[in-house]
């Protein structure tokens, strides 16, 4: 008889052989910009968890929970499908009743950055909040500080409630200014660490400074499990609202108990009783009782066993990425004299999730031209997410307010049609990074005299 041991056997052996026999040709095979770094362990956690016979949210995610959070300088994390849908349960959360003084009401007014990626902009609006833009700086492409704060000096209503942004690639803006203006004028702070788990702002970790804050687990992203998200926090009624709002709006909380920590099937010891205020003279199972009008955002419990062996791996690919960024920093050096380079934020440490650019405006070559030419050469390249986002069909209809969207957001602007970016992750080998750099060299050759370095 077959054992799940010899399955798992044959299943390492498998892909240490794969791996073994992979091979890279340059100009033939793609120079990804991101993607898993798996060996066998991570394949042999999901079939092991698959074999057993649990699918759905189980005690893999519970421990995944537990040992996570800290990654992001919190007490508490819910682990879900999806950054986005992290994103849309962190501020879901702040719209329940059961939110107390940190609740948000329909209409109220948050500060995001025109130059986002979608799904943080997409919950503030799909929770019938309003969208308040911001400008950005180059080259960071963070929300510009002087900006927000002369929104809030003029916000005499008091109407703008919250900020919501994603730290730009890894790299934040001052944090240290930014808090100072949340604390001056008690907003509310949605953090989205999605593209910034492993970097710190004076040695604090990213994902610690937001109420909420939120993280992804994309391939593209520092670790993955195929798909996945996680929200955290401090505020343990928060994390109860957030598992509330994730598992279908259920009153149960089984599941924030630690992995075999669940006493009698229920957290509260009270499984049946009178639940429900329109049913008072009847005992009902709180396992079907809901506080919320929720979503069903669970990952598998599988996507868990992955995410537990990527969190053994992330020092070593916060190392790379750091590394690599510096390698892809000399590459592009002698060329900054066309291209805004990034550099990372005073008091800052990034993980970087990619190398971002931005040609300057008066280079002899345009964005399609320097992209077409990577990409020729299978290098794989990005614009910068929306660029500005009331460019796009979907929020077009938002930019009516605006006289002038380019001159009232020129970097922005700019952004849309100048930004691109490289990545950074730990699959870039010395082979690859020569590669981008001959491809880089030849460009620059053929568009520009290069014979001197550019100043």
């Amino acid at each position: 008889m077959t054992t799940k041991k010899d399955i798992l056997e044959l299943v390492e052996n498998f892909i240490n052989e794969k791996h073994d026999s992979e091979t890279w040709r340059p100009g033939e095979d793609w120079v990804s910009y991101s993607g898993p770094h798996f060996d066998s362990k991570e394949y042999v956690a999901a079939v092991s968890r698959l074999l057993d016979g649990w699918m759905i949210f189980g005690q893999k995610a519970r421990e995944f929970e537990f040992k996570f959070s800290k990654e992001l300088g919190k007490k508490h994390g819910m682990l879900t499908n999806s950054g986005s849908s992290a994103n849309l349960l962190m501020v879901s959360a702040l719209m329940s009743r059961r939110a107390g003084k940190l609740q948000l009401k329909k209409g109220d007014k948050i500060i995001t950055p025109i130059v986002c990626f979608p799904t943080t902009l997409n919950p503030i609006i799909q929770n019938g909040l309003t969208p308040v833009f911001v400008g950005v700086d180059v080259p960071s492409l963070n929300l510009n500080l002087d900006h927000v704060e002369a929104l809030l000096k003029a916000d005499t209503n008091k109407d703008i409630k919250g900020i919501a942004f994603a730290h730009v690639l890894g790299n934040p803006p001052d944090m240290e200014r930014l808090m100072s203006l949340v604390d001056e004028y008690s907003l509310i702070f949605l953090e989205d660490a999605c593209d910034a788990l492993g970097s710190t702002y004076k040695g604090q970790k990213l994902g610690s400074f937001g109420v909420i804050s939120t993280c992804s687990f994309f391939p593209a992203h520092h670790m993955t499990m195929g798909e996945g998200g996680f929200v955290a926090t401090n505020n343990s009624l928060l994390r109860r609202i957030v598992s509330s709002f994730r598992d279908w709006g259920r009153a149960c909380y089984c599941n924030t108990k630690k992995p075999g920590d669940v006493t009698a099937g229920t957290a509260c010891g009270d499984r049946f009783k009178n639940w429900l205020p329109g049913a008072p003279n009847t005992t009902y199972d709180h396992r079907y009782v809901f506080d919320e009008v929720g979503y069903n955002l669970k990952p598998l419990d599988l996507q868990a066993a992955i995410g537990l062996e990527q969190i053994d791996k992330l020092e070593e690919m916060h190392d790379a990425r750091k590394a690599n960024f510096d390698k892809l920093y000399e590459i592009f050096k002698p060329y900054k004299k066309y291209l805004h380079l990034p550099e990372a934020t005073e008091g800052s440490d990034p993980s970087w999730f990619a190398f971002l650019m931005t040609i300057k405006e008066d280079a002899p070559f345009s964005r399609h031209d320097i992209v077409s030419h990577l990409e020729n050469a299978k290098i794989q390249t990005r614009s910068y997410f929306s660029g500005n986002i009331l460019y796009h069909p979907g929020y077009h209809h938002m930019a009516s307010e605006y006289n002038d969207l380019k001159e009232e957001f020129p970097n922005a602007h700019l952004a849309t049609y100048n930004s691109f970016f490289l990545g950074t992750f730990i699959g870039l080998t010395e082979e690859k990074l020569d590669y981008i750099k001959s491809s880089v060299d030849e460009f620059f050759s053929i568009k520009v005299d290069s014979g001197k370095e550019a100043a």
